[in-house]
């Protein structure tokens, strides 16, 4: 039996306590014949003292694995009382049991016996051994040298890695049976609804609230048992976002402080303790491309730039996004320069080394021979290569508009990103002649020769008509690129035209009608003719150039309008288009 006091525990029996054991700043006040029999040390340390005459016996224990909690449990054993074993206080027992010297050697069933059997009928389940596992991290390192810590690990890894039908502990679609009514037993109890499927991130939020070092090695041990990346992915990207709160999208960085929120730190961790635990987290990070997702690793990778993480943490950061860019979105990009040095808005280096490493491992097509592979195959070979670079040069023209307006962007750095882009990789030219569009509007102090060293990256028979259009009105291009438009406009108008009159002569040909004349010669000298425009020539001569293409077309105009009545809802739809380019005005504005 006993009683409490404010700060004392006593022990009552007919005989009178006559040993005080201190544990911090509670006092026990007990008798040392039930210590003597089941502690080696308390029996070592009454022996000691009873050595020492004239002075009451006084022992203190303020390091005991557990404290004053876990001792009045040890308390209650000595004195036979029954105390109950669980998975929150076995671990501090075992130990405290240990550092006593609880041995067999003094009692038959003693308390490390007992613990230690304990512990072996609960680490097959997860929840205790999670609970068991949680309690360590105050009992280090005696809980390490008792493998404690170790068994709960392997204990944890083994039961995620293996079947969910061999876990110790009820989940849904666990031991259930259907009958053949349709009804579902579940362990013999009838169910209503069938169970639902075990989903691959159930251990996420428990394994989160361990403390990192214990965290980290439950990862490398689920790794070494053969667990998907897949999931250590998730794993690792579930931890982050709960601790580092910058990382999630209804977020933000506040001031670049106190990202981390660590359940087992009270005090807000210093910048270098949040940036070592973020450098620990990225070298968990699985290896295999396109595990990891694009959107979290460029989130971890500004959060490293905040908290000032190691310029190889940062770097390792970059090539797992350089390797999988065409799968990050436009606004994942935009990294704001979180350097003082830095004078544009966001981080444009940051994003060519990316690109530069995205083009180094994308850009080389691999050999293949035609006599091993058939046409087909060869296509989906080349398909499967141009897709990414699509999708990056794309990406890249979307954040080259957004960072154009910035007064502060350099044309060199400007022009450098745009030009990693391979012209073929771009199947339409759109993007890059409105980023560039923006660029010119934005900075009006260009020279004439930077503006023509940008427009070189534009493809005019790549633009739309409807760029096409724009572009022949835009006063901020070069003339030489104006012209280029216009001409290849032309161009294609005069090829719609031929096509026309190619349906019109095998439809119609046994009628007579007119057909326009289709000759290798007249066809070599439109390619001529795009082969002179587009090279340096004289204003003068580019105008005179263009004015005789819009005499020809003008001709040709007039020959349509003459098919007759036969032709006027075709034709009628030929002029539209012509006027709708408005080629003849443009001639007089140059």
């Amino acid at each position: 039996m006993n009683y409490h006091c404010a700060s004392q525990q006593v022990w009552s029996t007919e005989l009178p306590s006559d040993i005080i054991i201190e544990i911090g700043d509670i006092s026990f006040n007990l008798h040392k014949f039930p210590l003597l029999n089941r502690s080696g040390l308390l029996k070592k340390m009454i022996s000691k003292h009873q050595d020492e005459d004239g002075k009451d016996c006084i022992l203190q224990l303020h390091d005991l694995p557990g404290g004053a909690k876990t001792f009045e449990l040890v308390a209650n054993f000595c004195y036979d009382v029954k105390i109950e074993l669980n998975s929150q206080n076995v671990a501090a027992l075992r130990c405290a049991a240990e550092q006593l010297c609880f041995s067999e050697d003094y009692f038959e069933g003693n308390l490390i016996s007992q613990t230690e059997n304990f512990l072996n009928n609960i680490l097959g389940n997860w929840k205790d051994s999670m609970k068991v596992l949680k309690t360590c991290e105050d009992l280090l390192p005696l809980a390490e040298e008792l493998h404690i810590v170790t068994r709960c690990i392997n204990s944890l890894a083994t039961q995620v890695c293996s079947d969910s039908n061999l876990f110790g502990w009820p989940m849904p679609a666990r031991s259930s049976v259907m009958r053949s009514d349709g009804s579902i037993f579940w362990n013999g109890i009838p169910t209503v609804e069938k169970p639902k499927a075990v989903e691959s991130d159930w251990w996420y939020e428990e394994s989160s609230e361990l403390s990192f070092p214990l965290y980290k090695r439950l990862i490398m041990a689920m790794e070494s048992k053969g667990m998907k990346p897949e999931n250590i992915a998730g794993s690792l990207m579930f931890y982050s976002k709960k601790y580092f709160r910058g990382l999630s999208r209804n977020s933000s960085f506040p001031d670049g402080t106190s990202l981390v929120n660590h359940p087992i730190v009270t005090a807000s961790p210093s910048e270098s303790e949040q940036a070592a635990l973020l450098e620990e987290i990225v070298g968990l990070l699985p290896t295999q491309k396109g595990v990891n997702s694009t959107n979290f690793l460029l989130r971890l990778l500004q959060t490293a730039m905040i908290l000032h993480a190691s310029a190889a943490c940062r770097d390792d950061l970059e090539k797992r996004i350089g390797a999988q860019l065409d799968e990050a979105s436009l606004d994942d990009l935009l990294i704001p320069s979180f350097e003082y040095s830095v004078e544009t808005l966001y981080d444009i280096d940051c994003i060519q080394r990316m690109l530069d490493h995205f083009m180094s491992t994308n850009q080389s097509a691999p050999a293949v021979s035609p006599s091993t592979v058939d046409e087909m195959q060869l296509m989906d070979t080349i398909s499967s290569l141009m897709t990414p670079l699509t999708t990056v040069a794309k990406l890249v023209d979307g954040y080259l508009s957004e960072v154009a307006p910035d007064a502060n962007l350099k044309f060199t750095k400007f022009r450098s990103l745009a030009d990693l882009v391979p012209e073929y990789a771009r199947p339409s030219n759109d993007g890059i002649y409105r980023a560039i569009d923006i660029y010119l509007k934005s900075h009006p102090w260009l020279t004439e020769c930077e503006r023509e060293q940008l427009c070189q990256l534009i493809n005019c028979q790549k633009l739309s008509p409807e760029a096409c259009t724009h572009a022949a009105q835009n006063e901020r291009l070069p003339l030489r690129l104006v012209v280029q438009v216009l001409f290849f406009e032309q161009l294609r108008l005069r090829a719609s035209v031929a096509g026309w009159f190619f349906v019109s002569e095998n439809d119609d040909n046994a009628n007579g009608d007119l057909i326009l004349p289709k000759t290798p010669e007249r066809i070599s000298e439109i390619t001529q003719e795009v082969s002179d425009v587009t090279q340096p020539t004289g204003t003068e001569e580019m105008r005179l150039r263009v004015a005789e293409l819009e005499k020809e077309c003008m001709s040709m105009k007039q020959e349509i309008q003459k098919l007759g009545k036969a032709r006027s809802s075709w034709s009628s739809s030929i002029c539209r288009r012509l006027n709708k380019l408005g080629l003849g005005s443009r001639s007089h504005n140059l």
